[in-house]
């Protein structure tokens, strides 16, 4: 194993985020002594660690290399990709590369942030344009997804050329943009490719992701069968593609467009700004909306992963200007995240039993995946002709699965690799020369700690188990309270036969033992919880205060 973690003259690949897992995404590539960062993402918090609302990458390993680190290059917009990047960007101190939309979302974030002046934002302005930072030359690939600008990275190395994919998809309709032809691809794959370092979201999808052109022809379908009635779409923010789209269904319809929520607004403006959305139809207001007559109406919220804050979740909750009745329609025009069924059921039930009407993308092509299913990824394989494949952002049995498809496709070598694995790419075989250690930090409030701290951890134990608090006064007297324990009935009951058996454990003691801060508190804690766990059968959290005297 490498025990130096210095890149010599050869060319190392590290995820410290994304592989193992969907989102948080942060990839190093080492050559010859220096270090470049493919994205800065964060995904959002999760029921493991309770009262958090992000969680990032532990950037430890990069950190304590920074005189090392050239720059950070950013391959699109979507918050798993950039979303960490005014927490920990300034620390880095290293100048930012972006296209010119995902860069304006990113300057946004500084702005809000107050580092604008503290990060260095490099635009790169040209399709497929190029820049050097050490050892590596860097070209922008553009690639279809579901958010404008979304690239790959053709990253040339003395050690031979990398093909980062970023996110990505094929579409003959895409909407926005441009992306790089198949002529183009193969051209590349001419040229020589060392490595592929691919997307594995969508790996076990037999069928391509599917077209936003057909996307758009099936929501104009759905939205001429419901003429005469409230139409509510929901999608992501992020997909300008689906923006553009909605706005060509209001028109060819003639609904007027609303627009309800704050993200949804921001890429408007943003996409406008960068020259996407310019022929995006006039918006109303949420009053002169609700005035128009129900089929002059089209709706675009928020909240189609029952978000509770969102556009949606109001509206169901009838806790928004916007309203629906019984017959209106809402349209999921987004798939439905692992991990937020229950969320978005929540929302849907509400919706149901108001009478309000829901079509999803398995009843009607209303939503594509902008993610490569089985041929998309066999079609790049087939251009690229890459001589290694390294699968990346997925759970590890999306990644093993690319990994099989790859070598079934002809790919001489692929290389299944983790978070935290030092992956020597060249020269030689592919191989993982060493394990780091690769942690995860939270935003708790404002402040960023590790996700298994200490406040984390007894946040998960409370919430599991409960609390019982016991203190012991001056006069050796004993009070008891507990919060979370399943004794609504049986509390005062609990409360007198727990006090008794913490002034039975203290009596016991004796001489030098009675006075004792640390067997007095040991003693009162044990006979505290031995009590909880007789009633309730739960071994809470227990603290013991003593106070002095």
């Amino acid at each position: 194993m490498k025990k130096n973690l210095q890149p010599e003259d050869e060319l190392l690949f590290l995820a410290l985020g994304g592989s193992g897992e969907i989102g948080m995404n942060v990839n190093l590539y080492g050559c010859r002594g220096k270090w470049l960062m493919v994205d800065l993402g964060m995904s959002f918090g999760s029921n493991e660690y309770p009262g958090t609302e992000l969680m990032f990458a532990d950037p430890e390993f990069i950190e304590e290399r920074v005189d090392d680190l050239l720059g950070i290059v950013l391959t699109h917009a979507h918050e798993d990709h950039i979303g960490a990047i005014p927490y920990f960007a300034a620390d880095f101190g290293v100048p930012l590369y972006a296209t010119p939309f995902t860069a304006d979302l990113i300057r946004r974030k500084l702005d809000e942030a107050g580092l604008t002046r503290e990060v260095e934002l490099n635009v790169i302005e040209d399709d497929h344009g190029s820049f050097e930072l050490g050892p590596f030359t860097i070209t922008y690939i553009p690639l279809a997804h579901s958010i404008a600008e979304g690239n790959a990275l053709l990253i040339d190395t003395p050690h031979g050329r990398v093909f980062h994919t970023g996110d990505w998809k094929l579409d003959d309709e895409p909407q926005i943009g441009s992306p790089t032809t198949e002529n183009e691809l193969a051209e590349i794959g001419d040229e020589g490719v060392l490595a592929l370092v691919c997307d594995s979201t969508n790996v076990f999808n037999p069928v391509p992701s599917g077209s936003e052109g057909a996307v758009y022809r099936g929501l104009l379908e759905e939205v001429q069968r419901h003429a005469g009635k409230r139409v509510l779409v929901t999608t992501f923010a992020s997909n300008v593609a689906r923006l553009k789209t909605l706005g060509a269904v209001a028109d060819h319809t003639n609904r007027r467009l609303c627009v309800a929520g704050r993200s949804l607004d921001r890429m408007i403006e943003v996409s406008k700004a960068n020259g996407y959305l310019d022929d995006f139809p006039q918006t109303v207001d949420f009053d002169s909306a609700m005035r128009l007559p129900r089929g002059e109406i089209m709706i675009v919220a928020t909240g189609g992963q029952g978000e509770p804050r969102a556009a949606l979740s109001r509206i169901a909750e009838k806790n928004h200007p916007l309203d629906l009745e019984e017959g209106d329609v809402i349209l999921f025009s987004s798939r439905q995240i692992p991990g937020n069924e229950l969320s978005i059921g929540r929302v849907q039930n509400m919706l149901a039993e108001r009478g309000i009407t829901m079509v999803t993308d398995r009843q009607s092509e209303i939503h594509v995946s902008g993610h490569p299913g089985r041929p998309e990824l066999e079609a790049l394989y087939g251009w690229l002709r890459p001589d290694i494949l390294v699968p990346v952002h997925g759970e590890m049995r999306h990644m093993t699965e690319q990994a099989r498809l790859g070598e079934a496709a002809g790919i001489g070598s692929t290389i299944v690799q983790k978070n935290g694995d030092i992956v020597r790419l060249a020269p030689g075989r592919p191989e993982v020369l060493a394990q780091i250690y690769t942690g995860r930090l939270v935003l708790d409030g404002d402040i960023i700690v590790p996700a298994d701290g200490e406040a984390v951890t007894a946040r998960r134990r409370l919430s599991r188990d409960g609390l019982v608090i016991v203190v012991l006064d001056a006069r050796g007297a004993v009070h008891i309270e507990s919060m979370g324990l399943p004794l609504d009935e049986d509390h005062d009951d609990f409360i007198a036969e727990a006090t008794e058996d913490v002034s039975a454990a203290l009596s016991k003691l004796k001489g030098a033992r009675r006075k004792d801060p640390e067997v007095v508190h040991e003693a009162a804690r044990l006979a505290a919880r031995r009590a909880a766990q007789r009633w309730s059968g739960k071994k809470p959290q227990t603290r013991i205060v003593m106070l002095d005297g």
